[in-house]
């Protein structure tokens, strides 16, 4: 089979498009037929080297979202070939990756795709719509408590206001645009601040008091943690973007991991309408190169898509 791999680390020139062996299921596994595979920042932090590669293999799979059909399972699986998903890819190093014609799963990272939804945009849900419902739920907040998400435009953000909202919470979006359109009339987002400025000043400005946590996507860390009320939370989706502890504020961070049901519930959402899904650009998979240059020259809005189709 044909797979976007890296065999050096520094620059998106390091990708390659290589034919590679198919992966096989094993009792609990499923395999496959990708049709779309989005590309996500992380996915840099391959061919930059953020991760470590064991020093025997120099060669590795790229890709963690992945929307096509079922293949081939394993004997404990009850999905049947054919059955159109949507999974999470979640190994950070190997052959075994999104970005290929097939690749392997565990049966519990899969769930089916969203009816009505092309495979492209299916396929900007798995990485981002977890990371995003996963770190709401960190919060811990009941409905009409406030949070502040930072990185509102982006597309961990983004589903995270829709989903925070979801949860009945009152939600302040931020982000470097101006106006803060999709955060406000797209994502429901209650109010929007501008990044860049004296973001805590504004949003006490709003609420004196401080918010009841911040979920911050834009890995702004110190700078935003005086905006939560003291005894609060505060939520990365990066260890590095952590602050420091103060006033009693509980500091979390979001692990993402392969979660079956919630990706069905986010897929049901999608279907219905009620998960905007933004795709800035396409490419096939053979000009996988092209699109790592692309992604690492950034401002996008949605996610750079590739396709085997």
């Amino acid at each position: 089979m044909r797979a976007a791999v890296h065999r050096s680390v520094g620059s998106p020139e390091s990708v390659e498009f290589l034919d590679v062996d198919k992966p096989e299921p094993s009792y609990s596994e499923i395999r496959i037929k990708v049709q779309a595979a989005s590309l996500n920042p992380v996915d840099m932090g391959n061919w930059l080297g953020v991760f470590p590669h064991p020093p025997q293999d120099g060669t590795h799979g790229l890709g963690w979202d992945i929307a096509g059909v079922v293949d081939a399972v394993g004997p404990a699986v009850v999905w049947e070939p054919g059955q159109p998903v949507i999974a999470l890819s979640r190994a950070f190093t190997g052959m075994n990756r999104a970005q290929a014609e097939y690749v392997v799963v565990p049966s519990e990272a899969i769930a089916h795709a969203p009816a009505g939804i092309d495979p492209v945009h299916a396929a900007t849900i798995p990485l981002n719509g977890l990371t995003a419902s996963q770190s709401v739920e960190l919060l811990g907040l009941k409905a009409g408590q406030t949070v502040l998400i930072t990185g509102a435009e982006g597309a961990v953000g983004g589903y995270a206001v829709q989903l925070a909202k979801r949860r009945g919470l009152q939600v302040i979006a931020s982000d470097l645009s101006p106006e803060g359109q999709f955060a406000t009339e797209v994502a429901g987002a209650d109010a929007y601040v501008p990044g860049g400025g004296d973001l805590v000043g504004a949003v006490r400005a709003l609420h004196p008091q401080g918010v009841d946590a911040v979920l911050d996507t834009a890995t702004l860390g110190q700078a935003v943690i005086g905006a939560i009320a003291d005894g609060g939370t505060f939520v990365t989706t990066r260890p590095d973007a952590m602050p420091e502890a103060e006033r009693g504020i509980r500091l979390r961070v979001t692990q993402v991991g392969a979660d079956g049901a919630m990706l069905t519930t986010l897929s049901d959402l999608a279907a219905a309408g009620e998960l905007a899904l933004r795709v800035a650009e396409t490419y096939p998979l053979e000009e996988a190169a092209k699109a790592h240059a692309r992604l690492a020259t950034g401002g996008l809005r949605g996610r750079i898509v590739l396709t085997t189709e």
